[in-house]
């Protein structure tokens, strides 16, 4: 490896001494000097039992391999327990542990509570890495329209900018999974022309006007969480459901809500609860110059810095890391709900290595322990 510069006993890439230099370390109170040394020591620790660990795992491989050379797929279907008792002898599997309670504290809502969609993506792609970020919230309408969830026959298909005729018909189905998620006290959402609010005793509750000039509320008014503008012409409804939370969007003046018999623009589900950014299976980062790719866009998603423009439709489209949603409650209090998805970070696993440090023998070191540093130290910008 050339351009290489020496800290302590390592030998480390000019592009990632840089980045840790420049971009990492400012503002974290790490000097650059402590962090490699601090690596140095993980290293002379860990290392030699990362190559321990392999070494078991090549000789597993090979004795399972040999096994199989002896004996043909017949043996082994009338011999299972005779294999099992040979995957236990080499130590392949292990007996039962005793029954045991996982004892982690304060580990976040969306890990500990909440259950919703996952997401993985390459962290090396900035457009990417965003978007999956950002899917903390997903427009319905979007969804149902540019899927074939909604039949493109008679005349509904996804033709030009908007078809009406198709958005009819994701307009029904929204209504439908209204129905089911938010249900109404009497009525359903389709006879809805109007969704305002009321205080009622210092508590706001929903009121919905129907076609046929009544109204009705909730039939669960406690799923009515916050909301944004007015009472009689809000902007925003946000509501919970299992745990997760979608938001009804009104703007009787914009293309869909004028169509809309009740003026709603959008109906957005709160979707991706954690993203997993992924510095391994999804990534090609064959060198330092790729590691740092890697690990610039992980600090920009910590720092909140990163930002990618692509071109589309011959305009220039800007990516960036949603901000915070904030509403009013329902007893008058400011609500804010996360914008972006809790991020998580997968690091290289224990067999690969990498070019981009060197040890003090001048080997490559475990690439995982190095992602295991590196983007463990962006982590602290956030």
């Amino acid at each position: 490896m050339s351009n290489n510069i020496s800290s302590g006993n390592l030998q480390i890439s000019q592009v990632l001494y840089d980045f840790i230099e420049k971009e990492a370390c400012p503002g974290t109170n790490i000097a650059p000097k402590d962090f490699w040394a601090a690596l140095a020591r993980i290293l002379d620790q860990m290392a030699p039992r990362n190559r321990e660990l392999l070494a078991k795992r090549d000789q597993l491989q090979a004795s399972i391999d040999a096994w199989h050379r002896e004996h043909d797929m017949q043996y082994y279907l009338t011999h299972k327990e005779e294999y099992k008792r040979f995957l236990e002898e080499i130590g392949y599997l292990v007996p039962t542990g005793p029954d045991f309670q996982i004892g982690t504290r304060s580990c976040d809502y969306e890990i500990s509570i909440a259950a919703g969609p996952q997401l993985v993506v390459p962290v090396m792609n900035a457009r990417y890495a965003l978007n999956a970020a950002n899917a903390r919230w997903g427009s319905l309408f979007d969804a149902l329209y540019g899927t074939d969830v909604i039949p493109e026959a008679s005349g509904a298909g996804k033709s030009g900018d908007y078809n009406p005729k198709r958005g009819l018909l994701v307009m029904a189905y929204a209504d439908d999974f209204l129905d089911q998620a938010i249900p109404l006290k009497r009525g359903r959402h389709d006879q809805v022309t109007k969704y305002r609010l009321t205080n009622e005793n210092g508590h706001i509750t929903m009121v919905a006007d129907l076609k046929d000039h009544s109204t009705t509320t909730l039939s669960n008014p406690d799923k009515l969480v916050a909301f944004q503008g007015g009472f009689t012409s809000p902007t925003a409804l946000l509501f919970t459901n299992h745990g997760l939370h979608l938001e009804i969007q009104l703007d009787a003046e914009s293309l869909i809500g004028k169509q809309h018999h009740a003026g709603v623009k959008d109906v957005v589900l709160e979707s991706a609860m954690t993203t997993i950014q992924d510095c391994e299976d999804s990534v090609a980062a064959v060198d330092a110059e790729d590691k740092v790719i890697a690990y610039r866009n992980w600090l920009g998603l910590m720092n909140g810095s990163l930002v990618e423009s692509f071109e589309k439709g011959g305009k220039t489209v800007i990516r960036k890391l949603a901000p915070d949603r904030v509403y009013k409650g329902t007893s008058g209090e400011t609500v804010i709900m996360q914008g972006r998805s809790l991020l998580l970070v997968r690091n290289v696993g224990h067999l690969m290595t990498t070019d981009a440090v060197l040890d003090k023998q001048g080997n490559e070191i475990p690439e995982g322990i190095l992602d295991a540093m590196v983007t463990s130290l962006c982590s602290l910008h956030d």
